[in-house]
């Protein structure tokens, strides 16, 4: 039985949590001598890098002076708050990492939250000392508070602190004298991370997340929580709903550094993937062929969002992507369904061509649509909708728990912001300069905030939002006041036509991009829609008069993220999205059909 310690890192978005994962996998010699792979290996994905944050979970093993630290890292963003709750499970202590100058986030708070529930013993990692104007001592205060106002015990209040900087590779006991390398910290670890219990007895493990090999098909992973799994053994599922099946463990594999390595057996406490059952899903367990005892399962949380998917059917469809037809998509959606676990797909009525997706969140469902339009997808999506329950007769709808941190002379202009879309305001405080506002506030009111609340503050608002609980309905909330502007003709865009259009409003166009008949070039000062036509040329005629020659001034286009474009929509438009470019347009294109539709 070797020496074993469970630790999970939990951490905000953008505090430095991968950065201190690939240095503790270069102390643990994971990298042969010069071969740094360390740059981010948690964040595999394009898209992980590109926007700094953690989308799946993953796990980590080194060996240290002869223990094996098995590290779990998780999401930060509340958006995958589901992976979070079960990957908890694996763990027998956490790893609290905090930003020397911000202090703990919101966020933050959700995880530990539930990390103190469960039991594990917590070490604190104050990071980024090297920053300016950081404040390491009252960082640790704020950090004991959070803990003490969220219920820790007092083993867990009796918290070990490490200072450091992930970045310069350093983590000591006092901020003010830098060490060489991060070995105080393993030591730590190994010191006041308790190991596993051993439970002897019939086997049982908790499935607590998927892996996906094209070759062997969908992998369990989980903690075994008692007695030994052996290579080729036979089991029982419990499943969820109280079913069992009998199957057979092909093969059996542990985490050795970033990969897995086939072994005979798995004592109690380490963790493990087993490759070759057919059926099960996160929260079933594994147990003892003859009497099986299941443990309790893990609860998921529920979507949230939805959005409607659709073909693209647009004029310009299939000159991108490579996969267009619905069976392309819907192939991989229900592939998508296998390791995401907190999406919901369902055909749309009696259509073959859309489906309803829902999600956790606006997020959630975006880095879905971008990952699809990576691979050479090309769909359309509709405006995100939040998803109502009955409860006792009544109608309810989601609310977040959302905070904003603003310079003092914003926060006026916040909480209008949230009040006017049917938000509570729960609590105020002020930190040095800033000010932190929390609030309660509907889901529907979160979508298309952020743009307005970043544009209020100057971009130096920090927000943030996690799902609480279903309330009832608050009453309708105003979205998007102005209306759009739509092209009257397929073609090419003049620059003359823009420049004399441009009191109108906005554009998202171009001169010289090609446009459909029925898409949005732009925004109207005015609440009502506007047909233009911004494939007029200038006639050209022998006649010359003064100041008919005036050279064209153009307002460079107003560019959008595919967030953005979801929360910008209103319910009558989609986003085409294909590989290489996102366009808004109107559900149905002609003119005079639209103008039918809506007297009906």
């Amino acid at each position: 039985m070797q020496d074993i310690r469970n630790i999970a890192i939990i951490a905000h978005v953008d505090h430095g949590k991968t950065t201190l994962v690939d240095k503790m996998m270069l102390a643990g010699n994971l990298f042969r001598e010069g071969q740094n792979l360390s740059n981010q290996v948690l964040d595999a994905n394009d898209l992980e890098r590109e926007r700094g944050i953690t989308i799946l979970s993953k796990n980590v093993s080194i060996n240290w002076k002869g223990t094996k630290i098995n590290i779990i890292d998780t999401p930060g963003h509340s958006d995958f708050g589901g992976e979070v709750e079960r990957v908890l499970n694996m763990a027998d202590g956490c790893l609290l990492l905090v930003d020397a100058f911000e202090g703990p986030m919101p966020q933050t708070r959700f995880v530990l939250q539930k990390a103190l529930q469960i039991g594990l013993k917590p070490i604190v990692v104050v990071n980024k000392v090297d920053k300016p104007n950081c404040r390491p001592e009252e960082v640790y205060e704020m950090v004991f508070d959070l803990m003490f106002s969220l219920n820790a015990t007092e083993d867990q209040l009796d918290f070990p602190v490490v200072y450091g900087s992930a970045k310069n590779g350093w983590m000591g006991e006092d901020y003010n004298n830098p060490t060489t390398d991060i070995t105080y910290l393993l030591d730590k670890i190994v010191e006041v991370i308790p190991a596993p219990q051993k439970l002897e007895g019939t086997p049982q493990m908790l499935i607590t997340s998927l892996d996906y090999s094209s070759y062997t098909g969908r992998i369990a992973v989980g903690r075994v929580h008692r007695g030994t799994l052996k290579d080729g053994m036979q089991v029982t599922i419990a499943h969820r709903d109280g079913s069992m099946e009998k199957t057979k463990i092909r093969e059996l594999h542990t985490f050795d550094g970033m990969g897995h390595q086939r072994t005979d057996e798995v004592e109690c406490g380490d963790i493990c993937a087993v490759i070759g059952l057919e059926k099960f899903e996160i929260g079933d367990t594994i147990c003892d062929l003859e009497n099986p005892e299941p443990l309790p399962p893990i609860a998921i949380d529920e979507p949230t969002m939805s959005m409607l998917f659709q073909i693209n059917d647009s004029p310009f469809f299939g000159k991108e992507g490579k996969f267009v037809t619905s069976r392309h998509i819907n192939d991989r959606l229900q592939k998508e369904l296998e390791k995401n676990l907190a999406l919901h797909v369902e055909q749309f009525e009696d259509s073959t061509d859309k489906w309803i997706v829902s999600g956790r969140g606006v997020l959630h469902l975006s880095v879905l649509i971008e990952t699809m339009r990576r691979e050479g997808y090309e769909l359309q999506v509709g405006q995100p909708q939040v998803i109502y329950k009955e409860i006792d007769g009544v109608k309810n709808e989601p609310i977040e728990e959302l905070t904003i941190n603003v310079p003092e002379e914003f926060a006026s202009k916040m909480i209008d912001m949230v009040t006017r879309r049917k938000g509570e305001m729960t609590s105020m405080e002020a930190q040095g300069e800033r000010t932190n506002i929390e609030f309660d506030i509907p889901s529907r009111g979160i979508i298309g905030l952020r743009t307005n609340v970043l544009t209020a503050s100057q971009g130096e608002a920090i927000m943030a939002h996690r799902f609480k609980e279903y309330q009832p309905y608050k009453g309708d909330i105003e979205r998007r006041a102005n209306g759009s502007m739509i092209a009257l003709e397929t073609g090419n865009a003049f620059a003359y036509a823009i420049d004399k259009l441009q009191d109108r409003g906005k554009f998202f166009i171009d001169p010289g991009e090609d446009v459909y008949m029925g898409q949005v070039v732009g925004e109207h000062v005015h609440d009502n829609d506007l047909v233009v036509n911004v494939c007029k040329a200038k006639q050209l005629t022998n006649v010359r008069a003064s100041g008919t020659d005036d050279k064209a001034r153009i307002i460079p286009k107003v560019i959008m993220s595919l967030e953005e474009c979801l929360e910008y929509i209103k319910e009558d438009e989609l986003v085409e999205v294909t590989p290489k470019s996102m366009r808004i347009r109107k559900a149905i294109l002609d003119h005079d059909q639209r103008k039918k539709a809506n007297k009906n």
